[in-house]
């Protein structure tokens, strides 16, 4: 079976505070696009799980994805077939087009196609939020590739309620060489003495009733404590092009612009793309495939 599995941005993004257990609140409006990894899950046998990952060429420069089982979507293959006591095993082929460590979920979605793909070829037929809860066991982002589209997300990422879709939106997708590790990102949010929080419930107000105003609300806690000069370098580039809003999406290190022009955002991607970032032109998604 073979699946596309969407990138997410962060339209907002506000770290609310670190929790006991070592987790950190979140209160978020996240968007899948129409950027993909492409996920293929083979039912074999032998019960073995075996991962392999493919990079193209531009993302080379990027920290290795581990093939084994250290692979996120191992992880989710392996407590899916455990949950439903089968002794298949499965080989996962994953071809990347989303970057790594960029904010944009790439191993979530991953790990959400594979119990997607495993839950139909096994005939298990579990519900959305057995999916949900299986999913929430291997990562917080997870449970939202379940669904996808527009949500408020809060608590460390569980608590999804949908909002109005924001579709058809368009973006610029880019990040350069560096990247930055989750746990170093919220790291350096603790160490801050004043953090911005964006107005996320404001977002998801405008969404409702104002979707053409939802921009004004776009921000990011992160984008204050992780200083990476290509990270404030495309984001002006973005703003030179005529970009509504440039943010930083999830802890970094791809930034997203909107653009009401899409002749805009080609000439933005064109001029990032010479300066050697990766850069893509996109559309806000609705679902999650």
């Amino acid at each position: 079976m073979k699946v596309k599995a969407p990138a997410k941005i962060n339209l907002a993004l506000d770290v609310c505070g670190r929790l006991e257990n070592g987790y950190h609140s979140i209160k978020s409006v996240f968007q899948t696009i129409a950027l993909y990894d492409e996920v293929t899950v083979h039912l074999n046998d032998s019960g073995v799980i075996t991962v392999n990952c493919c990079l193209p060429d531009e993302f080379a420069h990027a920290d290795p994805i581990p093939n084994g089982e250290k692979n996120i979507a191992y992880k989710a293959a392996r407590l899916f077939l455990d949950t439903i006591n089968s002794k298949m095993g499965c080989d996962i082929t994953i071809i990347k087009g989303i970057p790594s460590q960029a904010g944009m979920g790439g191993g979530s979605t991953d790990a959400a196609a594979v119990i997607r793909c495993l839950n139909k070829l096994t005939g298990a037929d579990l519900d959305i939020l057995s999916l949900t809860s299986i999913g929430k066991a291997i990562g917080a982002d997870v449970p939202f590739f379940f669904t996808g589209g527009t949500a408020y997300v809060s608590g460390i990422g569980e608590e999804i309620v949908p909002l109005p879709g924001y579709t058809g939106k368009i973006l610029v997708i880019a990040k350069g060489t560096q990247g930055v590790s989750t746990a170093q990102a919220y790291k350096a949010v603790d160490d801050l003495e004043s953090p911005v929080h964006p107005d996320a419930e404001g977002l998801a107000d405008a969404l409702r009733n104002d979707p053409d105003s939802a921009y004004k609300y776009f921000g990011n806690t992160f984008e204050a404590a992780i200083d990476l000069p290509e990270v404030a370098h495309i984001r002006n580039s973005m703003t030179d092009c005529g970009a509504l809003s440039a943010v930083m999406t999830g802890s970094g290190s791809a930034v997203f612009g909107l653009f009401r022009d899409k002749n805009a955002a080609e000439n933005c991607c064109k001029i990032l793309e010479k300066q050697r970032f990766f850069a893509k032109v996109c559309l806000t998604g609705n679902n999650s495939e």
